[in-house]
């Protein structure tokens, strides 16, 4: 049939009277629809909220925290702090998490004032910018009179670490100095190195787990200001290097109080992440450009250390992690610089393990951008920064001030990141998986320490444990030739198909039948009728109308025979921040 000979009583073509009225149509008509559309899209898109805030009445969110209930720094500080009891209330024309961050990283409306800086030298030649703003330099007091603070000056210090290619004169910083400085205290900013207009003046960079320069700068602020109070602020990829920090020192750290405001934790999956959707590929593509201008600062030390051809042409983190700091850092894969750099086996991350240590309290809002957490009609103040202003003034005037601190008992653990234990996948560059062990060996005390099952031993005992025996070497030697021999992969597989085969005839026939009905639907239901005179002797009758039951009292039966394959015992991180808790505000994109 020739449809476009079809005619109407005219005579003319349907279509082309379709097409006539849709030209009757005014234009604006069209307009309007495209722009309700477009609006819907990105609405959608940037994730507004505004219409639910406007619904409830702008009341804001509630701020969640997550806490042992036995924790004393919640019950003697967090308990006292009206602001994380609150809730936060977003700016109504930023109702966006997407449209936050980047007002912050383009505007921001950060305070005007003036730094002092101080250059501090590291061991290995490197040189670091610490800016500092006096409490005294935002009460309107001469800046140029003012002399540097005295040793024996006891007024708080708070140091702040900026995020990745951030320095002190970003917005964020400058809101969380100023503000600071205000209510009376000292704020110093710990520069990366290369960044705040100062030159590399060595061949180390940091990095996301760089923790050296950080350990340097607040071992030097307690040496020179040993009465002051000194609190920590770390925000990003500075978070990040905090918590790191406090896991890999523990009690020995001269620090009274922490804050970690939207740390990644986990590098290796937040480096998944920013590259699984079109919104955060965007976010991974403007990272990138700000750590080529980074590198661009310092081209003549890249180019030698580095692939230079390789960094101007990344288009994302990980190919600049792969063209710059892996090579810089000297680490075999990037997904390996990521593990060992992320401060995930360091302190807790999850809501679990949150609940379960006594020394953190994690606080999460549903609203709010990366580092951008605006309020007011305006957006004149940051919310994050007045929580974290009043949390350290309720801990600086708490009891806990005043405890000292307690020496373990057990010689200092070192606890590697669980995510590094072997075996694991690991993706090369060139797209293949494969499995790989580890490469050192476990120091057997950990697994005595942690745990609990073990009977306790005397102190003669223990003493006798410790002396080393004239095999020790030799089961040392061959422990180490096990650790390096082929993985062999399929073992685990192996066993627990053995381990299943033991148990019956009738778990192997659930396994078959399962496979069966997964794989091909069709003869999976001539087999449910086939079977179904068998099985009513058996089971109910519910569970043979509905196959998600059926599936699911065979899924549990399966699993009462099979067994966990766990390649090794994985040793849970035990750590004690000594009343450093770790408050961070994370969002949702």
């Amino acid at each position: 049939m020739d449809w476009w000979g079809l005619s109407g009583p005219s005579g003319s073509s349907p279509y082309i009277v379709l097409l006539n009225d849709l030209f009757l149509i005014p234009i604006w008509h069209y307009l309007f629809a495209f722009l309700a559309i477009s609006f819907a899209f990105l609405y959608h898109f940037l994730e507004f909220h505004f219409l639910q805030d406007l619904f409830t009445g702008f009341r804001g969110c509630p701020v969640t925290l997550t806490y042992n209930s036995s924790s004393h720094i919640y019950h003697g500080v967090v308990s006292k702090c009206r602001i994380l009891h609150s809730r936060y209330l977003v700016t109504p024309w930023l109702s966006s998490p997407h449209v936050q961050t980047v007002f912050l990283s383009i505007f921001g409306r950060p305070p005007v004032f003036k730094y002092r800086r101080e250059l501090f030298h590291l061991s290995d030649g490197g040189t670091i910018a610490l800016d500092w703003l006096m409490n005294s330099d935002v009460q309107g007091s001469n800046f140029e009179t003012i002399t540097a603070i005295s040793k024996d000056d006891i007024n708080p210090i708070v140091l702040a670490i900026p995020g990745l290619t951030s320095d002190s004169e970003s917005p964020y910083i400058k809101h969380l100095a100023f503000n600071t400085a205000q209510k009376g205290w000292n704020v110093v900013v710990s520069n990366h190195r290369g960044l705040g207009g100062v030159s590399i003046t060595s061949d180390c960079f940091y990095n996301a787990g760089w923790t050296e320069d950080l350990r340097a700068v607040i071992n030097h602020l307690h040496c020179e200001y040993p009465k002051a109070p000194l609190f920590v602020v770390g925000t990003s990829i500075g978070a990040n290097v905090l918590v790191k920090y406090l896991g890999e020192d523990g009690d020995s750290v001269p620090v009274a109080g922490a804050v970690a405001i939207c740390s990644p934790w986990d590098l290796l999956i937040g480096d998944r992440f920013i590259s699984r959707r079109l919104l955060q590929k965007i976010y991974d593509r403007a990272l990138a450009i700000g750590l080529q201008g980074y590198a661009k600062l310092h081209q003549p030390i890249y180019s030698r250390l580095a692939n230079w051809e390789g960094i101007k042409k990344s288009r994302s983190i990980r190919d600049f992690d792969h063209h710059a700091t892996r090579l810089v850092g000297k680490f075999e894969t990037v997904d390996t610089y990521y593990r060992r750099c992320s401060s995930a086996s360091y302190g807790s991350h999850s809501l679990d393990e949150c609940r379960a240590n006594i020394n953190i309290v994690l606080a999460t809002t549903k609203r709010g951008g990366h580092l951008a957490f605006f309020e007011g009609l305006t957006a004149a103040s940051v919310w994050w920064v007045r929580a974290v202003d009043e949390f350290f003034k309720v801990l600086h005037c708490s009891q806990h001030m005043h405890v000292q601190k307690v020496a373990s008992s057990y010689p200092p653990l070192i606890v590697d990141s669980s995510i590094d234990q072997g075996p694991y996948v690991n993706i090369a560059e060139d797209g293949m998986v494969g499995a790989v062990g580890n490469e050192q060996v476990e120091d057997n005390r950990v697994d005595d320490v942690l745990e609990p099952e073990e009977p306790k031993i005397s102190a003669e005992q223990d003493q006798q444990m410790t002396q080393p025996e004239s095999g020790s070497l030799a089961g040392i030697g061959q422990s180490s030739e096990q650790a390096t021999m082929p993985l062999d992969v399929t073992a685990p597989v192996r066993r627990c198909l053995y381990l299943l085969s033991r148990q019956s005839r009738w778990s192997l026939g659930l396994l078959v039948y399962i496979a069966v009905v997964t794989s091909w639907p069709l003869v999976g239901s001539v087999l449910r009728i086939a079977l179904r005179k068998k099985l009513r002797n058996v089971l109910p009758g519910a569970f043979l109308k509905d196959k998600h039951m059926l599936f699911t009292l065979l899924s549990s039966a399966i699993s009462r025979f099979s067994v966990p394959c766990s390649p090794q015992k994985m040793s849970p991180c035990c750590l004690n921040y000594n009343c450093l808790p770790s408050v961070g505000s994370q969002f949702q994109y």
